[in-house]
């Protein structure tokens, strides 16, 4: 049985559209913080309408989207699983910063 996505999650996409998460924002704030997020992105990645989402990703688009970022070298991007915990972390932080800019 899939899991639902809640009611009250937010949706995010990647700047080209082409990936895209519903988070709630209680889960976006548990994945990006001051300090570390790792923990808690790892976590996050467990939550049943979160890990769903994830295993949605095609590996080679997730790939395109992240070099876009320029922040992950060809050899980083090679590991699926630690690209999983950067689009979600990203997508945690978007949802956040757009939450304080409307506030």
């Amino acid at each position: 049985m899939a899991a639902q996505i809640p009611t009250n999650a937010q949706w995010w996409s990647t700047g080209s559209g082409r990936i895209e998460l519903a988070i709630t924002m209680d889960d976006a704030h548990c994945g990006y913080h001051q300090g570390a997020c790792d923990d808690d992105v790892e976590s996050l990645c467990c939550v049943p309408y979160i890990a769903e989402q994830l295993a949605r990703i095609d590996s080679w688009r997730l790939c395109e989207e992240l070099k876009e970022y320029g922040a992950w070298d060809g050899d980083e991007l090679a590991d699926h699983d630690q690209n999983l915990r950067r689009v979600l972390w990203l997508a945690c932080g978007d949802l956040c910063d757009q939450q304080t800019e409307e506030e």
